[in-house]
This record gives structure tokens, C-alpha cells and sequence, in this order.
């Protein structure tokens, strides 16, 4: 299990205890969708259409890149958040923000539609459906075990510079995430 952009996002709201479970709900809903989807065959459709590619390699970086810029901003700022801090995301915009981490990040669709659809595709057509539940049920259990599992780091996270530390992090690393996919989308053939 790699962490990536969605898995920070999730990591992050744990630790703030906001809408951790509408949050998993929505992350391990879209992952199950984008998983039954690559197994039955759009992940075959998405490597013939390298346009469409391009274009959510594009705007996933742009929004990868707009977060990124976000968390080091918070890094930078005197006012270092708290677990208990208020002025969190409202539902709506962390329902929004999963979205973006989920949809606009063309490494979901690598490793849940092309990955995941391509291993489901190659078992026999009546032991696909349980693959797929198989693989929901996986990423519900990783979701649910990383926005709960949080809590355990709250102590920690009781500390200001813990905090700038892990915007560090989720910033670098979603400005990396950008950088890697505009250089593959210039790459890519149109």
C-alpha cells in the first residue's frame, strides 16, 4: 500500500477527526466503482484513448499541484494547527476534496481501473463479481483502518511542529505527484 495523494488526504482528516467516516465511505465507494469498472473493461478503453489520458494527467496535476502549494503554505504559517483546532473542512468541501484526490489523480486509475481491472479481467467471468468484492472490501478495510487508525498518531499530532512536518511532507510530495505527471503527459503520444 503506497501513500499517496487520496491516502494523506484520508490520514490528514483522521487526525482532525472531520468527517472520517463519510470520508472512508466515499474513498473505498469510488475505489469498489473504479475497481468493477477496470474489471469490466474500461480500463482497456482508457489505455486506447491516450488523449483522455493526457487530459486527467493534466488537470490531476494542476489540482495535485494547487494542494501541494495549500499545504506548504500551511507549513509556513505562525498559526500551527491543533487535532482539536476549529475552522476544519465542512462536509461538502471534504466530500469535494476526496473527489479531487480520487478522480483528478490518474494514479487511482492505474492502480484500481488498468492494475486491479487488469488482474480481475484474467479470472474466469464467474469468480470476477467476488474479485471485485474481494478488492472493495481491501480498500474499505485500508480506508477505515487509516482515517480510524489516525487517532492513535493524535498525541503526537497534539504538537505544533508535528503538524508543519506532515504539511511538509503532503506538500512535497503532492508538488512531486504533479511534476511526475506533467512530465508523463508531455511524454505521452497524443
Amino acid at each position: 500500500m503506497a501513500i499517496g495523494a487520496q491516502n494523506l488526504f484520508v490520514l490528514r482528516q483522521g487526525l482532525r477527526r472531520e468527517h472520517v467516516g463519510l470520508i472512508v465511505l466515499f474513498c473505498g465507494s469510488a475505489d469498489a466503482v473504479l475497481i468493477g469498472a477496470g474489471v469490466g473493461g474500461v480500463g482497456a478503453f482508457l489505455a486506447a484513448v491516450p488523449q483522455l489520458t493526457k487530459f486527467l494527467a493534466i488537470g490531476g496535476a494542476a489540482f495535485l499541484g494547487w494542494y501541494g502549494v495549500k499545504a506548504l503554505q500551511r507549513m509556513a504559517s505562525p498559526d500551527a494547527m491543533s487535532v482539536v483546532a476549529g475552522g476544519g473542512l465542512t462536509l461538502g468541501r471534504a466530500i469535494a476534496a476526496a473527489a479531487g484526490f480520487t478522480f483528478l489523480n490518474p494514479h487511482v486509475y492505474l492502480d484500481t481501473v488498468l492494475l486491479m481491472g487488469a488482474a480481475g479481467s484474467a479470472q474466469p467471468a464467474a469468480l470476477r463479481p467476488i474479485f471485485v468484492a474481494g478488492a472493495a472490501t481491501a480498500s474499505f478495510t485500508w480506508f477505515a483502518a487509516l482515517g480510524y487508525g489516525a487517532r492513535i498518531l493524535v498525541p503526537l499530532f497534539a504538537r505544533p511542529m508535528a503538524w508543519r512536518v506532515l504539511d511538509a511532507v503532503v506538500g512535497v510530495t503532492m508538488l512531486s505527484l504533479a511534476g511526475s505527471l506533467v512530465f508523463r503527459a508531455i511524454l505521452l503520444p497524443a
